[in-house]
């Protein structure tokens, strides 16, 4: 027997809130900023060496591995993960 306390999901909410596209982007990009300040601390990388094997500055940088803030472009992106000796991959699902 289906539990009638239970309603629509947390996304359906969101969506209804319009808030699902922006709380999906803030968690992507909090895992991303996590993958890469992982990386980076595994391998002993400063913030400027880092920032000269992207091609950018310090602050580029800093806006990169802030998980809240998700103005990132797919350019930053792909640098940071090369900087890194890593790949880019982005899907649709």
């Amino acid at each position: 027997m289906p539990n009638v306390h239970i309603g629509s999901s947390f996304d359906d909410f969101l969506e209804d809130t319009g808030a699902l596209a922006e709380t999906n982007a803030v968690a992507i990009k909090r895992v991303i900023a996590w993958e890469i300040q992982q990386k980076i601390e595994l391998e002993h990388i400063s913030k400027s060496t880092m920032a000269k094997r992207m091609n950018t500055s310090r602050s580029a940088l800093d806006r990169l591995l802030d998980p809240n803030n998700t103005s990132v472009t797919l350019h930053t992106l792909d640098n940071a993960a090369k900087a890194l000796g890593k790949t880019l991959k982005i899907e649709l699902a």
